[in-house]
């Protein structure tokens, strides 16, 4: 198995479809030249950005929470360029790329830097291979403060590892649960 460098991503993502929309590069200011948290193809990697919409976490129905029965009221519904998470919480949110992974590369997903340096962490999570849809990202709030997510913006890098041989099973073969999703989607069972 072996790390995929940014000349078989940009391959991949332009010739395959497999970033949607894919960003050539790292972006690190906006349209109107103000810093952003960077974005885009990198050495060994891809950034990607988080959409606008975003489900909090809150304790307002005191709920249990149960990942084979987890109450979709217990996440407050946010559509803006920020995101507030409250302290000790978490938030979850949807890449703006859809990726689509081929049958013989695992991805990594690992939180940036920026973000961890904060105080807030992104789960680290396997995309298996033939999956694909819309990432759903978990930001942990650690800080005993309230923490900000910036909207299109980068909050993960995604790492590209292809072996020697295609697996028996992908996780298409398998109709994962969470294949082709599209929002931010909560644990399913």
């Amino acid at each position: 198995m072996s790390i995929k460098s940014d000349r078989w991503i940009r391959k991949m993502a332009t010739e395959q479809g497999m970033i949607d929309p894919f960003v050539d590069g790292q972006v690190k200011k906006n349209d109107r030249g103000e810093g952003v948290i960077s974005y885009g193809l990198s050495s060994y990697g891809y950034d990607v950005r988080c959409s606008d919409e975003f489900k909090i976490f809150t304790n307002i129905n005191s709920a249990t929470v149960d990942p084979k029965n987890f109450c979709p009221s217990s996440f407050v519904d946010v559509q803006n360029d920020v995101c507030i998470i409250p302290p000790n919480s978490f938030a979850l949110a949807r890449t703006v790329e859809y990726l689509r992974i081929p049958r013989q590369v695992l991805t990594v997903c690992l939180g940036k830097s920026t973000y961890a340096r904060c105080g807030i962490i992104v789960n680290v999570t396997p995309l298996e291979p033939e999956w694909e849809g819309h990432v759903t990202l978990e930001f942990s709030n650690t800080t005993p403060l309230p923490a900000r997510i910036y909207a299109n913006e980068g909050v993960a890098q995604f790492l590209f590892f292809e072996s020697d041989e295609v697996c028996e099973t992908s996780y298409k073969d398998r109709a994962g649960k969470y294949q082709g999703q599209t929002g931010v989607t909560v644990p399913r069972l």
